[in-house]
């Protein structure tokens, strides 16, 4: 057995082999002591290789799905090797039972429902290098959805971002960085073409589209992959798409990050979909906001749509929510993983699929309208008309299934399963109830054996049993045993308290029962593979319906999101305009409305200055407001309303953030390397289309180094660039360039301070911030008292002395300080003359004066210290 497992390993390679005996599957030597240390499950021994003990450990059949997840989940891969024939039949041979490698497990290639996230889809990414560009691939196995495109070389990092992939595959010996290897063979074009067009059985892949040579070789050994994975399942794919990345809004990964994006973020935050497939689509959808003006108006004129009819929305949403996931579920019968239910799933998801289609394109009238236009209901836009008419057409396999399970018009998932049987509705096949009658006709003759048993040998309380170690047998206490053996029957077992016998009767009557259950249950299961290969036939109508009703889910959930948040629809062309009116962060809003807190809405408007220079304290919203008008641009982009009283947006082709602080440990890169490189990547592949949000450049090295890279960044921006773009900094001095930068506008975050509180009033004003309210900000953090006097003096001392900015020549970028207020015999006297040589009383406001006269006060306290 040793030795077959050794094989069966060898095979297997890197991945954990999950090795079938009996009813566990077992682990052994490295991969025990892998799986017992993720799954906290005890580790043994069992004999002897190699001169010493082998490590074993191992999990229940029955159980294997959650800890099959759990390695997984953990980064390891998982081959199940099966017992191919009948363990009597290997004892007879004396020889170990056959077994074989049926799957390898990974995350990218799991279909079951319970291994699954049913909101994300999980897609397999294939990256093929090819001289100067770059192939890729990506397909959700579970869907069977196909996709290719091809990039500049070394331009697949923003897919991967916006993708997330649960495993990536590249050719060995290629490079990509956290890649799958596979054998370069499989990536050969010319074996990858023939492999696509034997997997579709076609002669060209023209029908399908125009593939580059790039696409080819990525998709064809994406499909050699997963077949080396299945281990010959051939899986069900849909035939491929081409993704033109050129068309969908640039967000690397940082800027995802930055936003907030994800479920815990963004995407969280507007998701109102009823099914699991419109979950994902949304998902996809925020992930890649379009750029096509034509079709982003599309989308905002099917919201509007349904905007518009409450009802009608309110209908079709109730028939989304009972529908099941039957797109998965036509994945699992094309992986050969089905079951009877995911039968009943698609039964009953293309029954609901039909009413959708009824409803949009053959509504009637409705005399319960809650609106005038709720009731006129006239044709929907094409959008939605073309997704309701791809909810049809169904109507044999809806039938084939309802009579076949019991349906009846979408009704309950029935009991029986594969291994049981009793899935099969009584009536739809006369053969299968004879067989069935047999069966239970046989268990009542047993009973009536038994009573006729009992009469012949006076035993009372003989019974017929069954177990799965002699079958059917008769029972009885030991002390009848004489009895029964002058009865005539035929001892079997000796038990403490117990014997059994057996007769010629009772054996041809138990054959009997076997093979007519036998009998039944084969017949079930050849009705389940007819009616999973009339599904499968149907395939490619089927997935398109499961897409179209996503689509609608989605298209319906952000009409829901409009109206119940007060989103508005917002005016996209191929201008450069960026005007909104009243904007607010979707998220910021939602948890401040949780503590029933009001959010306090701004303008924005990039049109004739599209370079934004925002100044304030810390604290006082400038994150909040960059981030908002960038969640602004991506979803109306993505088809969605937005938050806002109006907004007028020139599409974006890139959106581009950094915004706050972070490091990279495992790279040895500090917070400040990871700004720069951000800050490299935006300067050099932003254009005139693009937006970009910069949020306090520079702050992660010196002053002086951080104010001249803040500053030399704003003017590339501004000059190089013409991109539209928030800069918020505390550098001050960076105001000054408005003064020859003619695209520049200063803005500032207002704030006050009313009886030694800082109270932040969260409003975008004209203008530039006075100072940058960093004690007031350290106070309400809980900095103790004594820290923040010492604090004000040293900053007093500072000020009296900071060097001004030239544009005179901009080189130097700052004038030398006055020496005198830095040496070492440098007088507080000094400091407060220099302090108030330096105030213009004509430019303060009684506010000003008042701070002047604190800060003074502060110096001469620090002086008498």
């Amino acid at each position: 057995m040793i030795a077959q497992y050794l094989a069966l390993k060898a095979e297997a390679a890197d991945a954990l082999l999950f090795y079938r005996m009996g009813d566990f599957y077992e682990l052994f030597f490295g991969d025990a002591e892998i799986a017992a240390g993720v799954l906290g499950i005890a580790l043994t021994r069992r004999g002897r290789h190699a001169g010493a003990d082998i490590p074993m450990c191992g999990v229940p059949v029955t159980a294997a799905q959650a800890y099959l997840a759990r390695l997984i989940q953990a980064g390891h891969r998982v081959a199940v090797a099966e017992q191919i024939e009948d363990p009597a039949v290997a004892r007879r041979a004396a020889r170990p039972v056959d077994r074989a490698i049926v799957r390898v497990a990974s995350a990218a290639t799991l279909t079951e429902e319970e291994l699954l996230a049913a909101n994300q889809s999980n897609w397999l990414l294939v990256i093929v290098p090819d001289g100067a560009s770059t192939g890729l691939a990506w397909a959700d196995v579970s869907t069977g959805r196909l996709v290719s495109a091809w990039v500049a070389a070394g331009g697949d990092a923003e897919l991967r971002a916006r993708l997330a992939p649960s495993e990536v595959v590249a050719p060995e010996g290629s490079g990509v960085a956290g890649a799958t290897a596979f054998a370069p063979q499989h990536f050969e074009l010319r074996a990858a073409r023939e492999r696509l067009h034997a997997h579709y059985g076609v002669a060209t892949l023209e029908a399908f589209g125009a593939f580059d040579p790039p696409e080819v070789r990525a998709l064809g050994g994406l499909i050699a992959y997963l077949a080396h994975m299945a281990r010959g399942t051939v899986l069900r794919l849909d035939p491929p798409t081409r993704d033109d990345t050129t068309r969908v809004m640039g967000i690397d990964a940082a800027t995802r990050a930055s936003l907030g994006l994800g479920r815990g973020g963004l995407l969280g935050r507007i998701d109102r979909t009823r099914s699991a497939s419109g979950a994902r689509l949304v998902g996809e959808d925020l992930a890649a906001p379009s750029i096509d003006v034509e079709a982003i108006e599309a989308r905002h004129d099917a919201v509007a749509w349904f905007v518009e009819r409450p009802r009608l929305r309110g209908r079709l949403r109730a028939l989304i929510g009972e529908t099941p996931d039957f797109v998965r579920a036509l994945g699992r019968l094309g992986a050969g993983r089905g079951a009877v239910r995911d039968l009943a799933m698609i039964g009953r998801g293309l029954t609901r699929a039909g009413e959708m289609a009824v409803l949009l394109l053959e509504g009637a009238p409705d005399p319960g309208a809650a609106s005038a236009v709720d009731a006129l209901h006239p044709a929907p836009p094409t959008v939605i008309a073309a997704r309701a008419a791809a909810l049809v057409g169904h109507d044999a396999i809806i039938a084939s299934v309802a009579a076949a399970l019991g349906l009846g018009n979408g009704g309950d998932v029935p009991a029986g399963t594969l291994d049981t049987g009793g899935f099969i509705a009584p009536g739809f096949d006369a053969v299968l109830d004879a067989l069935r009658e047999d069966a239970s006709g046989a268990r009542s003759r047993i009973a009536a054996l038994e009573a006729q048993y009992r009469a012949q040998s006076g035993v009372a309380a003989l019974r017929i049993r069954h177990n799965g170690v002699i079958g059917w047998h008769i029972d009885a206490p030991a002390r009848a045993e004489a009895a029964l053996r002058a009865a005539g029957y035929a001892h079997r077992q000796t038990l403490s308290g117990q014997v059994r016998f057996g007769s010629d009767a009772l054996a041809d009557l138990a054959q009997r029962i076997a093979q007519a259950a036998e009998a039944a249950l084969a017949r079930e299961r050849a009705h389940f593979a007819a009616l999973s290969a009339q599904a499968l036939e149907s395939a490619p109508t089927v997935a398109a319906s499961a897409h179209a009703l996503a689509r609608l889910d989605v298209i319906t959930a952000l009409a829901e999101l409009a109206v119940a948040e007060r989103w508005v629809r917002p005016r996209i062309d191929d201008s450069r305009a960026f005007a909104i009116e009243g904007g607010r962060h979707p998220v910021v809003e939602a948890a401040l409305a949780a503590e029933r807190k009001p959010f306090v809405a701004n303008d924005c408007d990039l049109g004739d200055k599209p370079v934004w220079l925002i100044t304030g304290p810390n604290m006082g919203g400038k994150s909040t407001f960059l981030r908002q008008n960038a969640l602004i641009a991506i979803l109306a982009q993505a088809g969605s309303f937005v938050p806002a009283r109006a907004a007028h947006l020139g599409v974006i082709d890139r959106v581009f953030s950094r915004v706050g602080a972070s490091d990279d440990l495992a790279s040895g890169r500090s917070t400040f390397m990871v700004e720069m490189v951000e800050v490299a990547a935006i300067l050099r592949q932003a254009t005139p289309r693009s937006l970009i949000i910069l949020d306090e450049v520079g702050r992660g090295t010196s002053t002086y180094d951080g104010l001249a890279i803040a500053w030399a960044v704003l003017e590339w921006v501004h000059d190089r660039l013409g991109a539209r773009c928030l800069f918020a900094t505390h550098y001050h001095e960076l105001t000054r360039l408005a003064e020859r930068l003619d695209g520049l506008r200063l803005a500032t975050l207002r704030a006050r301070e009313w009886k030694g509180e800082l109270v932040f009033l969260h409003e975008v004003a004209a203008g530039a911030a006075d100072r940058s309210y960093g004690l007031a900000v350290a106070r309400l953090a809980g900095v103790p008292a004594p820290v923040i006097a010492r604090a004000k003096a040293v900053l007093a001392r500072l000020e009296a002395g900071r060097p001004m900015v030239s544009l005179e020549g901009e080189l130097p970028l700052f004038a030398a300080a006055d020496p005198s207020a830095a040496t070492a015999g440098s007088t507080g006297e000094d400091s407060i003359a220099a302090r108030l040589r330096a105030i213009d009383p004509d430019q303060l406001s009684p506010r000003d004066a008042h701070e002047i006269l604190r800060s003074l006060a502060a110096m001469a306290d620090a002086h008498r210290a």
